[in-house]
């Protein structure tokens, strides 16, 4: 069984990744089980999705994945990713954008949201930490972060397929009008793996 966990705040697209995930699992001949922690999420809270592959979905008796047993972590965000680290298998991948997200309800006198902060605790606790540089998505395709990650994890092999399954899938999952841009997102993620790793 492989288990992948998303993490984010509302309005970044985890649970559409996560869909996307499952979808191109089951595409390869998987079977796939997922299910989402949203809680604020219209007001930007967390929002977690928990995504479980394996062979057989009688293998599945639960879609949420144990503490300590995620294969991978998908953060959109370094206090989200911070916040899930007791999912993460000893040695499980963390993947995390860094580009943090200012909490709802700060104002412009609030004291700096301290993202660098996170990375470093992350630089400290993770052995297998891949960090993405989230300003070069956010300068050329800010509505497809989700997938521009998606693209990094899937070229640094974070998911019991390769890149070409998500490839494959996105036509499937993405309205034909925003597809270019997401087509151009996921390519992008796969270069910064390398660039960053």
């Amino acid at each position: 069984m492989y288990n992948c966990l998303i993490s984010g705040v509302g309005g970044q697209g985890t649970v559409l990744a996560s869909k996307i995930i499952a979808a191109a699992a089951m595409k390869q001949g998987f079977d796939a089980r997922t299910t989402e922690t949203i809680g604020m999420a219209q007001r930007g809270g967390s929002v977690t999705s928990h995504i479980r592959i394996c062979k057989s979905i009688s293998e599945i008796l639960s879609p949420i994945i144990p503490l300590k047993m995620a294969d991978s972590i998908i953060a959109f965000e370094p206090a989200e990713a911070v916040r899930q680290l007791p999912f993460l298998s000893a040695n499980g991948r963390l993947l995390v954008c860094d580009t943090a997200v200012m909490p709802t309800g700060s104002s412009s006198g609030s004291p700096p949201y301290e993202g660098p902060a996170m990375i470093g605790f992350l630089r400290e606790n993770v052995p297998n930490l891949i960090v993405i540089g989230g300003d070069r998505i956010m300068e050329r395709c800010a509505k497809a972060l989700n997938v521009a990650l998606l693209g990094a994890a899937a070229e640094g092999g974070a998911f019991p397929f390769g890149a070409g399954a998500i490839w494959e899938i996105l036509p499937e999952m993405i309205p034909e009008r925003f597809l270019e841009l997401n087509a151009f997102a996921f390519d992008l993620g796969r270069s910064l793996y390398h660039e960053y790793n």
